[in-house]
């Protein structure tokens, strides 16, 4: 019998450190679930952080753009706004005298 207790000792010695072996797998396995979170987590930050940067710079890019174009439209604009200006003004001036003419006689006329 005491072959038999020996087996039975070995083989509860075996299944103890085969316990202790699955507990300390499952305790590196939690430990590995953390450090896998956490990274997924910083990575996740920093993916964020990357996309807000290059919204950021396409927004800028394009208020830019858009600020360029008005800026341009408004300069033809102002332009325009000048030429029309000189040509009222040439008129004014070559029918000046006309104008008065007409005044007068009106004037006079009543």
């Amino acid at each position: 019998m005491s072959q038999t207790t020996t087996k039975v000792d070995g083989i509860i010695n075996t299944l103890s450190n085969l316990e202790s072996d699955i507990d300390s797998l499952n305790e590196k396995l939690a430990d590995m679930k953390k450090q896998l979170n956490s990274t997924a987590q910083k990575e996740i930050e920093r993916l964020m952080e990357e996309t807000k940067n290059m919204a950021t710079k396409e927004a800028e890019r394009l208020i830019s753009e858009s600020k360029t174009r008005a800026e341009s439209e408004s300069a033809k604009i102002l332009q325009k706004g000048e030429e029309n200006l000189v040509e009222i003004q040439q008129n004014i001036d070559a029918n000046f005298d006309s104008a008065v003419k007409d005044a007068v006689l009106t004037v006079m006329k009543a």
